[in-house]
């Protein structure tokens, strides 16, 4: 072939669309008229596809056939198999070059153009060539696009939990700080308030010696003009104290000057951290929040209740559910709180009109098949509380359900007791406290007098088996004297410190008894190393559990809600002063829950805050149950309960 022809040759190459796989190609030759066959058909392939041909490549031809295409003096039949296509693309063709590849086989490279060819059949193989050709960079543009968009993410996800740890650990910083500074201006009142107290002494006592000293000067006017050696002497000695009282007394006020000025720097700074307490405290409340919302199942609605404990890492305790929608109702997310609530309408597992413990968050299936009062109840609790908030009636049909069975269980027990759950034998204080609270909400919700009726059964049960002791206010159930933080910290929220006088207790004497037994300080490894020193509630009396100390984020917030509903009874009733004890209390624990904030210990928490449901895991709570596992467990309830004493709302009660 002449060069002038390869230069062509290659000017035509340049048409085609180089594809990275190959296709099959049959073909066969024909005479020029296109009439008869002069060769059997003949296997080739093709990876160059054009609009107006294709350039097919053979191998082995005979030398007979070569000569033939060489002398161009024939034409070509092709059939070209195309992926997902159930017929061949068929054309005549014609050669518009040929070449040797070379190689170890004999390679012939035919480019052909078409004569006869389907327009429609040539522009799906056309299409089909350029779909070939940026399939590749395609998907390696979309990787890459993946990769820098999971890159990015990952990116911002890592800046946003090292932000929310940081928040977290400004806080923990802040409340020490704060703490310290109002240690240190309590110390400095009392300082003040004693070299006052000195000084008035010391002026007092200078005072009498004045008023001396004036005596001694009348007798020495009424002797004049020679008064008495001893009158004389005694005016003397008094001036001597008079001075002396005076000097110490200057020193006294110029040190009292500089304890006074040093109290104002003191209480400008002690004023500057708690305002910037008060704005961290509520920064990190909304990240406890969040790390609520961002972890509900969008199948089930469901949320983990403990994020770090393998054992049950994909469980949810229905009385953790229960609190969610509480919480919810209070940000008036009622799409959430709606979530949980279809599930317990529509797809929960029941036994007998009793729903379970718990449920597994993916697919809702049962995790723990026993039946109890307590979270059936808080269910029903939080449905009145939704339909309150909400005026949604649709779902208080579940808590009268659950009111029922209560009532059946009830009024099967010749002393109107409730049972632990209908397979149970023990009786609880929490259970009735939960009871009387719901039968109390329902009345008011339907205006149904068989509640009230309940509720003062419940009540009458209480006085005889709960608080029927006067050296122990409240016992954890009937025959049971251990003593339970929770059942002290709901009787002043359930039932409230006005019914409670009225059937003989002491609200007072019941927070000052579970103040004085489970009130514990302990030191909590937070999880950076960092040992911080955290006052707040046992789930037990500390004496009684070889375990010493552990605060129960949970059972603390139960007891700031109940600390905040004293302050409002006394604010109520004028006692200010009283009031103001108790409103500091609540906000002194909840400044302790604050140390106790830790990241989410999970990428999908994003490093939002929660509570630990303990100071310590894995050890006995006094009360049949151990603390969840793992170090930095992140939990639902304290987390949950602790925002709702932050906004003030008792959950047992209906505003």
């Amino acid at each position: 072939m002449s060069a002038k022809r390869n230069n062509n040759s290659g000017s035509e190459r340049r048409k085609y669309i180089r594809l990275d796989t190959v296709l099959p190609v049959q073909f066969r030759l024909e005479s020029s008229d296109s009439k008869q066959p002069l060769s059997p058909w003949i296997q080739g392939f093709t990876n160059n596809i054009g609009h107006g041909g294709i350039c097919l490549t053979v191998n082995d031809l005979s030398p007979e056939l070569i000569k033939l295409i060489q002398g161009k003096k024939v034409k070509l039949a092709i059939e070209i198999d195309m992926p997902l296509s159930g017929n061949p693309v068929c054309a005549k063709v014609c050669l518009a070059w040929a070449k040797e590849a070379g190689g170890l086989t004999k390679r012939l490279l035919l480019g052909l153009d078409y004569e006869k060819i389907n327009p429609r059949q040539n522009y799906m193989l056309i299409r089909y060539a350029w779909a070939k050709k940026l399939f590749l960079p395609f998907v390696a543009l979309s990787i890459l696009i993946l990769s820098l968009s999971l890159g990015v993410g990952a990116y911002l996800n890592i800046q946003l939990t090292h932000k929310n740890k940081m928040l977290i650990e400004e806080l923990v910083g802040v409340e020490q700080e704060s703490k310290l500074a109002k240690q240190q201006l309590k110390q400095i009142v009392q300082e003040r308030v004693a070299l006052q107290e000195k000084i008035e002494s010391l002026s007092s006592q200078i005072k009498s010696a004045s008023e001396k000293k004036n005596e001694q000067t009348s007798l020495a006017a009424i002797a004049n003009p020679k008064p008495l050696p001893a009158i004389i002497d005694n005016t003397k000695e008094l001036n001597a104290v008079i001075l002396k009282l005076a000097q110490e007394r200057d020193l006294l006020q110029a040190k009292l000057a500089a304890l006074q000025f040093n109290e104002k720097m003191v209480e400008a700074e002690s004023l500057r951290l708690e305002t910037k307490r008060v704005i961290l405290a509520k920064a990190n409340l909304d990240k406890m929040y969040q790390w609520l919302k961002i972890r509900q199942n969008p199948r089930t609605g469901l949320v983990m209740s403990f994020e770090g404990d393998k054992d049950i890492a994909s469980w949810a305790f229905l009385y953790d559910q229960a609190l969610l929608i509480q919480v919810y109702n209070k940000f008036s997310d009622f799409s959430r709180a709606k979530k949980i609530l279809d599930f317990f309408a529509n797809d929960a597992k029941r036994e007998n009109g009793w729903f379970l413990n718990a449920y597994y968050v993916n697919d809702g299936a049962p995790a723990e098949f026993v039946l109890h009062c307590g979270p059936n109840i808080w269910l029903g609790l939080s449905i009145v509380q939704y339909t309150q908030a909400t005026g949604d009636r649709k779902y208080l049909r579940i808590a009268e359900e659950i009111a029922r069975n209560i009532i059946q269980l009830q009024n099967s027990d010749s002393d109107n007791g409730i049972r632990g759950g209908p397979q149970m034998s023990w009786y609880s204080t929490e259970h009735h406290l939960d009871a009387y609270a719901l039968y109390k909400m329902l009345a008011r919700a339907t205006n149904m007098n068989k509640y009230e009726q309940a509720a003062q059964k419940t009540l009458d049960w209480l006085v005889r088996h709960t608080y029927d002791r006067q050296d122990l206010p409240v016992k954890r159930g009937k025959g049971d004297s251990t003593i339970a933080t929770d059942t002290y910290a709901w009787s002043i929220a359930a039932i409230g410190p006005e019914k409670l006088k009225t059937i003989g207790m002491d609200p007072d004497k019941i927070l000052e008894f579970v103040e004085e037994n489970c009130l514990v300080e302990v030191n909590f490894n937070r999880p950076g190393g960092q040992v911080v020193k955290i006052q707040g509630f046992d789930f037990a009396p500390q004496l009684h559990v070889s375990r010493g100390g552990v605060v129960s984020s949970e059972w603390t917030a139960q007891m700031v809600v109940s600390f905040k509903i004293m302050a409002d009874y006394y604010f109520k009733y004028g006692q200010a002063d009283k009031a103001a004890i108790y409103r500091d209390k609540a906000e002194n624990y909840l400044g302790q829950l604050g140390k106790m904030i830790i990241s989410s210990p999970s990428p999908s928490g994003q490093g939002e805050g929660c509570l630990p449901y303990a100071t310590q895991d894995y050890v006995d709570t006094g009360h049949g149950w151990m603390t969840p596992k793992g170090k930095h467990t992140g939990s639902v309830s304290g987390t949950a309960y602790t925002i709702l004493a932050y906004y003030d709302i008792n959950p047992l009660v209906l505003k």
